[in-house]
């Protein structure tokens, strides 16, 4: 017997998992959780779109303070914030078509596109980091000395302060939708930080010293940031899209949810994942044999309840047996009166 209760999804699916491919309307009693995903999917895209708008200035101007001024740091900086700018266009579409309902070709949702585009903005991270190198690499040799770097400064210090609000932000949103694009996009900002600052203290020294050398061994020390942060994000996307389980953490509260109900005997196929910003969770729980069905279905219904306000965000699908169902439980156990 199945106990489905989709507790944060637009539709219903109609048998175990959604097989059928069929989907009903939810019931009144959870209109309220229709308005706060609305809310949330227009909040993620408000906050990407404030991403990309800051991304395209700040690629606008160190394109052009980078090649005025001849440094290669500020240039690789360019660089790094153009891949940015792709990341955040990608985590705008992502977020948008992540929200979209399920369908019949998509019971779970498209939460996993989030995932995916996660992936795409760490190799485009990667693949800026090895561009700085080859980039740098070039400089080292060269006598050029970069000059008027008084505007480098002022873009590096620009850079930063904006970044910083603007990753705040993503931050802040990601955490309150479990949107995994905008985590991404904010670790971007992050790391974009780091690099700005190494960029200007670089840049600094130039300016006092006149060694022109420090500027393609800063971009290079950019890029090794990148490549690091690239790498993180890589491996994450790819944990999720080949469907690694929740945090040890977070099975924990699984686990101890079920375990408080006293109506629960045992449990086991606990299976977890997670799907852009939602947790998909399906178990086998063990009931008393005599428990009437809309005394099962009520505890189901308190058990999704519990998980939900512990983690947000999920999905979750029960499948109820009673006791007798497992002959290596030998005797079924008698329900305790109240």
């Amino acid at each position: 017997m199945w106990c489905s209760r989709a507790t944060s999804s637009r539709y219903l699916p109609v048998g175990p998992y959604g097989s059928t491919g069929f989907f009903m309307p939810i019931g009144k009693s959870d209109q309220e959780v229709l308005v706060v995903e609305y809310v949330d999917s227009k909040l993620k895209e408000r906050t990407a779109r404030l991403s990309v708008i800051s991304n395209t200035v700040l690629v606008v101007l160190k394109l052009v303070v980078g090649f005025y001024t001849g440094a290669v740091s500020i240039i690789s900086e360019a660089a790094h914030s153009a891949v940015d700018l792709l990341a955040a266009v990608i985590a705008f579409y992502a977020v948008r078509v992540a929200d979209q309902p399920p369908d019949g070709n998509h019971a779970y949702g498209h939460g996993k596109v989030e995932n995916l585009s996660g992936a795409i903005e760490a190799v485009l991270i990667i693949v800026a980091a090895v561009w700085i190198v080859y980039e740098a690499g070039t400089k080292i040799t060269s006598t050029y000395t970069p000059e008027y770097l008084e505007y480098g400064i002022a873009i590096m210090i620009l850079s930063i302060v904006l970044n910083y609000f603007v990753s705040n932000r993503l931050h802040k949103v990601a955490k309150k939708t479990g949107s995994h694009a905008l985590e991404a996009d904010a670790l971007h900002l992050q790391a974009d930080i780091w690099t700005s600052a190494g960029v200007l203290i670089g840049l600094v020294i130039i300016k006092i010293t006149g060694l022109a050398w420090l500027d393609p061994v800063i971009a290079i020390l950019v890029a090794g940031v990148v490549f690091k942060a690239g790498y993180g994000m890589t491996k994450k996307s790819l944990y999720e899209l080949t469907d690694i389980s929740l945090p040890p953490e977070e099975e924990q509260l699984i686990v101890d949810v079920i375990n408080s109900h006293t109506e629960v005997i045992s449990f086991h196929q606990l299976r977890t994942r997670r799907s852009g910003s939602r947790r998909l969770i399906d178990m086998h729980v063990i009931l008393y044999k005599e428990m009437h069905l809309n005394e099962a279905h009520s505890v189901c219904d308190q058990i999704e309840a519990e998980i939900k306000e512990k983690l947000e965000f999920c999905d979750v699908v029960i499948h109820i047996e009673p006791c007798d169902h497992h002959k290596e439980m030998g005797i079924c156990p008698k329900k305790k009166r109240e």
